[in-house]
């Protein structure tokens, strides 16, 4: 059954209102609201949410807005999370009353100023690569999946992995692709 088809089921904590074009969610961490797209219904029966279209042409729709409904739901309730980690040496991070504070290899600080609804933790994990050395993760919290993303996004694009020695700033679990280097090719 595709996913759009099936209904969201609405946990005891939520609560879920319909008003006008937009639907509300709130829960034990926030409120999230969204407008619902003209091409679909949103109908609210007891505990549970259907997502219908309004005509076969529609159904490309019905599908999204599911998908969107359903992260509010889990947002409000889980919230969502991205694990972001400096590679480098020298490299670290700390929070600031603004936001975040990244000394990543430029001559300067780089501040990063935080959006509302998202929080920031710095911890130290172990190194994979060196387990004598610790690296900086920077652990990106929210209700809303969207904004948690794209916070994370933009810390990362500061400095993106370097393709030679895999310094910067990846995703946990994110693999870079190293490139073998001017002495690696020319020795063969």
């Amino acid at each position: 059954m595709p996913v759009g088809k099936r209904p969201i089921i609405i946990p005891e904590k939520v609560k879920v209102e319909l008003k006008g074009e937009e639907i509300f969610v709130s829960g034990p961490l926030g409120t999230l609201n969204m407008k619902i797209h003209p091409a679909v219904d949103v109908i609210l029966d007891n505990s549970q949410i259907w997502v219908k279209e309004k005509n076969p042409k529609a159904k490309k729709f019905r599908g999204l807005m599911w998908s969107l409904i359903n992260n509010m739901v889990i947002g409000v309730t889980k919230g969502f999370e991205k694990i972001l980690e400096l590679r480098g040496q020298g490299y670290r991070a700390q929070k600031t009353k603004e936001g975040l504070q990244l000394f990543v290899g430029f001559s300067h600080p780089v501040n990063f100023p935080l959006p509302k609804g998202i929080e920031i933790d710095v911890r130290q994990a172990p190194n994979p690569d060196d387990p004598k050395t610790p690296l900086t993760e920077i652990v990106v919290k929210g209700i809303d999946k969207y904004l948690v993303g794209q916070v994370a996004a933009n810390i990362r694009k500061i400095k993106p992995p370097d393709s030679y020695k895999g310094k910067g700033i990846r995703y946990k679990g994110e693999i870079v692709k190293l490139k073998p280097g001017k002495k690696a090719v020319s020795a063969t």
